[in-house]
């Protein structure tokens, strides 16, 4: 699939669009025209209900005859809407090279209702860009190079009770889970997910797992551990595929 309709990525700011993409194919080329580099400034973006985040990608082109440019530069999410840069520069590095540099902003509550992020295009998104050469080559980035975004998760400060408590005795211990919905632009419970809790016993750095826990239908967490030790608990979150991870603020228990 060769780019020729996106703006290139020459210089200037380019608005942040929200458009349906064509599906994805594998990456393609022609003669001697290669992507040297790709790199994000972020493996994962996790993004909450109001504050934008930052992306940026620096790509660098290469070809014996030289780079024409670099087009497209678009990001395309998991149900292929494109997500187009809202700042582009591009240099020439070298005779035979050029190095294009892309800030995206990524927001569920933007200004322009097609720019708004939807629960659908949480997970792997991927570059779409062209390098096309002055001899004609090219090399199309299609789906080989990728980025996470994902539904920003919270949990609330773990609760254990009752403090101090006596030792050998039951302590409940509760929390609750929640993610960013970007369809409606609030923290929703997270039903349905394992957490873990876990204990560091006083004096120790190291926190170990005592079980997991399943989260109810209001994202709600509850469970009851025996006291052996005095120590801190919390609750932890190692994330989906869609959903990021957290870790509880934890709370510290005493005997008696």
């Amino acid at each position: 699939m060769r780019i020729r309709t996106a703006a290139t990525a020459a210089g200037g700011t380019l608005a942040l669009l929200g458009v349906l993409a064509p599906a994805a194919h594998a990456d393609a080329h022609k003669g001697d025209t290669t992507f040297t580099s790709v790199t994000f400034s972020k493996s994962t973006v996790n993004v909450g209900v109001s504050a934008a985040q930052s992306l940026t990608v620096v790509a660098t082109a290469k070809d014996g005859s030289g780079i024409k440019g670099i087009y497209g530069g678009k990001l395309v999410s998991p149900d292929q809407h494109i997500t187009f840069p809202v700042d582009a520069s591009c240099t020439r590095p070298t005779t035979t090279t050029m190095k294009c540099t892309w800030t995206y902003s990524l927001d569920a509550n933007d200004s322009d209702d097609y720019a708004d992020l939807k629960n659908v295009q949480a997970g792997t998104w991927h570059l779409d860009a062209e390098a096309a050469a002055n001899d004609q080559d090219f090399y199309t980035l299609d789906t080989s190079r990728t980025v996470k975004v994902k539904r920003y998760a919270k949990l609330t400060a773990t609760q254990a009770s009752p403090e101090p408590v006596v030792k050998g005795r039951t302590l409940t211990v509760t929390g609750a889970l929640t993610r960013a919905n970007w369809n409606t632009n609030v923290y929703a419970g997270y039903t349905s997910q394992k957490v873990a809790l876990q204990f560091k016993k006083s004096g120790s750095s190291t926190y170990s797992t005592v079980k997991t826990v399943t989260t109810d239908s209001a994202g709600k967490l509850k469970t009851t551990v025996t006291a052996n030790s005095a120590g801190t608990w919390r609750w932890k979150f190692a994330g989906t595929s869609t959903t990021s991870a957290v870790t509880a603020g934890g709370d510290s228990v005493a005997l008696k």
